[in-house]
């Protein structure tokens, strides 16, 4: 991986990550494909209308099904899913969180049972990054112990004891694994926990951040706090961070925590926000969020956002979209969730802008001005 910072405004970074299938300006959000596909999308809507350098997949779910080992037979993720830039993806230990009822963690790592089939598996550090070589993704997350909040300080303590373990084991595993001429073009990203608490956060961080990975995520947020308690560890916890190395909050969130969390030094993002509101209704615009199955919409002739240049602002009306969604047509879906990926994409794009021409303080004043008209 080449990493190179473009420029700082204050603590907001505009960088240029470079892996083997693409290069990524941030800050950068990455939709979620969860299964290899972004739901309702095909990789042909990607290339055309929305041309994301970098898209996330998910170990837990690959490995079910179809199994990481028919992909690699396949010739790996992008080959496999036609998407051609870059694939993160994320290691399971969500996974283990969101499917507690059928998981046991231990300090050899994360039994389950599958969703599926209920089958047993057996996640372990080194187990994660076998699956992740077969996918053949450009970055690879590490297996990390996450944890609702609230939580006791008891289980924080053993949850970034255990992910700190399992981090040193896995970093050990992969650099082993290049030698041997194995994920020689992939990159390993850490996974910080420690849940609102400052002091486990900075445990967690330092002895983290001391390892030779290429790249640092904070994890275990959005999963209970306040958005301020969430800005607040962010802010926190980047200061023990390495500014040479990309910065990644994962599983967050919306317009407004995209802009907060920038200007808190993160670089890359990951949500099912925009895919999944968008299927149930809510689309995002410059304005802030529009409930498309509201009666208002019926005879509504505008596009969704004025602003917007998407191709479904470009093509379709607000009555159609309240139509679609109203008779349960799959097409409501595809038109949905290009619209609100375009919007993310843009947001991003446009934050970089800001930071790039030092006026990225002027940009947060007018996105919340024109929320509040």
């Amino acid at each position: 991986m080449d990493f190179q910072i473009d420029k700082i405004d204050r603590n907001a970074r505009a960088t240029t990550i470079k892996t083997a299938h693409s290069t990524i300006k941030t800050p950068v959000f990455m939709p979620v494909g969860t299964v290899g596909v972004i739901k309702a999308l095909d990789s042909l809507d990607l290339e055309t209308f929305l041309n994301p350098d970098i898209i996330l997949a998910n170990t837990y779910h690959l490995y079910l099904r179809p199994n990481d080992e028919v992909i690699r037979d396949l010739g790996g993720l992008h080959n496999f899913a036609n998407f051609h830039k870059s694939f993160l993806t994320d290691s399971g230990g969500f996974q283990a969180f969101s499917l507690s009822d059928n998981v046991k963690i231990s300090d050899e790592g994360i039994l389950f049972r599958s969703h599926i089939d209920g089958s047993r598996h057996l996640f372990t550090p080194k187990k994660v990054l076998d699956i992740q070589y077969n996918l053949n993704s450009d970055i690879l997350m590490i297996l990390d112990d996450l944890v609702a909040l609230p939580a006791t300080k008891e289980r924080i303590r053993v949850s970034i004891e255990r992910t700190t373990k399992w981090a040193k084991e896995s970093i050990d595993y992969h650099r082993e694994s290049q030698r041997r001429g194995v994920g020689v073009n992939q990159n390993i990203f850490a996974i910080i926990q420690g849940g609102v608490d400052r002091e486990f956060r900075e445990i967690s961080a330092k002895a983290l951040c001391s390892l030779d990975f290429d790249g640092f995520a904070i994890g275990g947020l959005s999963v209970g706090e306040s958005s301020r308690e969430m800005y607040n560890t962010v802010e926190w916890t980047t200061q023990f961070m390495p500014k040479d190395k990309p910065r990644y909050l994962m599983g967050v969130g919306t317009p407004e925590d995209l802009v907060e969390n920038v200007e808190r030094g993160i670089d890359m993002f990951d949500c099912v926000m925009p895919t999944r509101n968008g299927r149930n209704g809510t689309l995002f615009t410059t304005f802030g969020r529009l409930n498309i199955k509201a009666g208002r919409y019926r005879r509504d002739e505008s596009p969704i956002d004025k602003n917007c240049h998407c191709i479904v602002c470009k093509n379709y009306s607000r009555a159609y979209l309240n139509h679609l969604i109203r008779a349960k047509e799959i097409t409501y879906f595809r038109l949905a969730t290009i619209h609100n990926l375009h919007y993310y994409l843009t947001l991003m794009r446009e934050i970089r802008e800001a930071i790039l021409e030092s006026k990225f303080k002027e940009f947060k004043e007018e996105f919340y001005s024109l929320r509040r008209d």
